[in-house]
């Protein structure tokens, strides 16, 4: 914690070539990418901090992913001077995408990629089974990803990641978008070829948002998590790094 932006857990560093900022998994805040370096093939890794969890958990969670990202642009413009790009997972790549949406819409210097994980496009969902799983059948799926991080998933700790995760469901729920906005910037899809959350072969609705550019990557759906060098790569070659 840098004690002065609170969208982000330490300062970035001023040298930087290029910028991924990295929105955490549904339920989760920005220690999810713990395992993750601080930056790879000259670009910085920098995890974002939402409101509602870890250090920020007395914040309200915002009720909309438009409002998510508004409220984030802004924090983060300070750090848009040079070449960067949102990464989101799953349900956080609907708020990378609204991100750049929002980036974009302001003025404010555009991201120069988009990069979405295992998520199907905006207008084609909501979607994903997490949506229709009760408190029980999520308590079980946080279990699983808190072990696979290293946890220990104790009573506490499972009914207070609940709470983050069902605000973010219901966030999920609400993004309905018929009509995507298709961005100026383009976009990298990523799949995974182990992926039963979410097919690869379901994500090609993104092409109605922007020119886009598909890639499946060996793996689960958790498997991002590891930090797979071949992503970084794509990370690096597509900000021109």
């Amino acid at each position: 914690m840098n004690g002065i932006n609170p969208w982000l857990l330490r300062q970035p560093d001023p040298l930087a070539t290029a910028r991924v900022f990295c929105i955490p998994y549904s339920g989760c805040g920005a220690a999810m990418y713990g395992s993750w370096p601080s930056g790879a093939g000259g670009v910085e890794l920098v995890p974002v901090q939402l409101p509602g969890r870890e250090n920020r958990m007395r914040e309200k969670t915002p009720a909309t992913y438009e409002e998510l990202a508004a409220n984030l642009v802004a924090g983060l413009a300070p750090y848009f001077d040079r070449p960067y790009g949102f990464f989101g997972h799953c349900g956080s790549a609907l708020a990378a995408y609204q991100a750049a949406v929002e980036a974009e819409s302001t003025g404010l210097a555009a991201p120069g990629h988009l990069f979405v994980s295992s998520q199907v496009a905006p207008q084609d969902g909501p979607a994903g089974r997490f949506l229709e799983l009760d408190d029980d059948g999520l308590t079980a799926e946080l279990r699983v990803l808190i072990e696979e991080r290293g946890g220990t998933p104790s009573p506490d700790v499972l009914e207070l990641a609940l709470e983050v995760l069902r605000a973010d469901i219901e966030v999920n729920k609400r993004y309905v978008v018929p009509t995507p906005v298709r961005l100026t910037m383009p976009i990298t899809t990523i799949g995974w070829s182990d992926d039963s959350e979410v097919r690869h072969d379901a994500m090609g609705g993104w092409d109605r948002c922007g020119d886009v550019d598909h890639h499946v990557l060996t793996g689960a759906h958790y498997r991002f998590l590891e930090g797979p060098p071949e992503l970084f790569g794509l990370f690096a070659s597509r900000l021109g790094v």
